[in-house]
């Protein structure tokens, strides 16, 4: 069977209808240090509470009911002056960005003009790679074995610390960069190319190294690229994603684990009128399942999710065509009874320990099927998209930028939609991954991600604007990783805190995690 996936990507997501509420301040105990590339005292961390101490106020945020929710990062005060990017580096990288704006630009409608699907990005990958490469960069053509995939990095120094970016390429079948795509290559490129700068202008130690991942949307690039080891040399990695919101929003919230299914079920023909007790029924099967499932849903949390499609093989009967009357098609099917059915799911859950829990009682469902009609059955999986965990410190940061420099507002909203850049969170690598809303995203209701108007706002102006900001803000959250120590080991504190959270899954065989 092959095996295709539509699980990736953010349908049906949006920033809206979000209510901040700000929490009580909490104390920090903080020894000030000082930090080559940064304007201001830096901080050493003593709260035996296990917080870190934060740039300035974050807030709790009351979600709209039937999302996923998400713990704010702690507020906190200090007892010291905050801590800055020197602002001669924050000037290099707004002004590499400003410069290249207009390249930038030319490069998202270029890969917007030429969308490609799952593993088929050979033009993304050969302009992407070009355009890097002009820029001094290492290129690696055809990375991990993956056709479309690629690598491009620059080091400055030794031993410095190495910076991860994403650049996703592909589109969606029939309605093109949907989930806007272009957006997020483009964007990536931007944030390599100004850190690149940045590091060479100020003498800052490190390494850039940005990927472009095949097949977001079904496939899972990412996770054949952790599997290769495509990940493992990066202390952080960052990404960004559009989507429809408030006008100048950015997000850090998580999103859902999401787990593809393929089922087939196999019986046996007869005749539909003379003889049908000689048959195996292997549509009844599919039926019955479907139902099964539909049932189930009365039992499942609001949060978890479950949708999924019957198809048919051969159900025009040997291998003929539809009769035509009157210029509409009359299969011949409905004389026969089915020997093939299909069935394609997908199962959505806040965690990964929940998702394997779902997993398990759709297969139920689709076992029992086959039991009652004596079909044959086989199920097979994916690979499982994990849930999105954000480094709660990198999202502080990123926030306080984009709310103090680029007049965006910051939230902590989660979205119900998945991707496979979950599973590079949960591989041990500190991430991050914003979704931003700009106002022309979407430019009508209803025509967020995975529709044909989200299509045409990914290649407006406003749209590129808004990535421009979120660029910037990205760039300079990861100079932050490469520049200074104690921050960098604040976010790895954040990351040891949660990682009791994040071993969730228990054994599963049946459950393909990819990494």
């Amino acid at each position: 069977m092959e095996l295709t996936s539509s699980a990736g990507c953010f349908s049906n997501f949006s920033l809206k209808n979000l209510l901040p509420r700000r929490s009580k301040s909490k104390s920090t105990q903080v020894t000030a240090t000082f930090s080559k590339a940064f304007n201001g005292p830096s901080w050493s961390i003593d709260d035996k509470h296990g917080h870190h101490p934060g740039l300035c106020s974050g807030g709790d945020w009351i979600l709209t009911p039937g999302r996923p929710s998400y713990s704010a990062p702690p507020e906190y005060t200090t007892n010291g002056s905050i801590r800055s990017l020197d602002p001669e580096v924050v000037k290099t990288v707004e002004s590499k960005l400003d410069e290249l704006d207009p390249q930038l630009r030319e490069l998202s409608l270029e890969l917007h003009s030429h969308p490609e699907i799952a593993f088929q990005e050979n033009y993304a990958h050969d302009v992407l790679t070009a355009f890097l490469e002009k820029h001094d960069f290492q290129v690696t053509r055809h990375y991990a074995g993956l056709e479309t995939a690629w690598r491009a990095e620059y080091s400055v120094g030794q031993d410095g610390r190495v910076l991860g970016v994403n650049s996703e390429m592909d589109a969606l079948p029939g309605i093109g960069h949907a989930c806007g795509h272009n957006l997020i290559a483009m964007s990536g490129v931007g944030i390599a190319i100004a850190v690149k700068t940045a590091l060479v202008t100020h003498g800052i130690p490190g390494k850039i190294v940005i990927l472009g991942t095949p097949a977001e949307e079904s496939g899972g690039g990412k996770i054949l690229l952790l599997e290769k080891g495509g990940y493992k040399d990066m202390d952080v990695c960052i990404m960004s994603h559009p989507a429809p919101g408030e006008a100048h929003s950015a997000a850090d919230g998580p999103t859902n684990a999401a787990q593809t299914m393929f089922v087939e079920y196999t019986g046996k023909t007869a005749h539909a009128a003379d003889s049908p007790w000689e048959g195996i029924n292997a549509l009844d099967a599919a039926v019955s399942a479907y139902n099964s499932i539909s049932s189930l849903r009365q039992q499942l949390k609001p949060e978890l999710r479950v949708h999924g499609i019957i198809e048919g093989l051969n159900w025009v009967p040997n291998g003929g065509s539809p009769v035509f009357v009157s210029n509409f098609p009359c299969s011949l099917s409905v004389e026969v009874i089915p020997d093939n059915a299909k069935l394609t799911y997908i199962a959505r859950a806040p965690n990964k320990t929940d998702l394997v829990d779902l997993v398990e009682r759709i297969k139920r469902c689709f076992n029992a099927a086959a039991l009652a009609t004596g079909c044959g059955v086989n199920i097979e999986m994916n690979l499982a998209y994990l849930d999105l965990w954000q480094n709660p410190v990198l999202a502080r940061e990123f926030g306080n930028t984009i709310v103090d420099r680029y007049d965006m507002t910051s939230n902590h909203l989660g979205s119900s939609a998945s991707t496979d850049f979950g599973n590079v969170t949960y591989g041990g690598y500190y991430s991050f991954h914003p979704i931003y809303g700009p106002p022309a995203i979407p430019t009508e209701p209803n025509g967020g991600n995975h529709t044909p108007k989200f299509t045409c706002a990914a290649q407006t102006m406003e749209a590129h604007v808004a990535a421009i900001k979120v660029t910037k803000g990205l760039a300079l959250t990861g100079l932050r990783v490469l520049s200074d120590e104690l921050f960098f080991e604040e976010v790895k504190a954040a990351f040891d805190a949660d990682k009791e959270a994040r071993v969730l899954a228990k054994p599963d065989s049946g459950m393909y995690i990819g990494n």
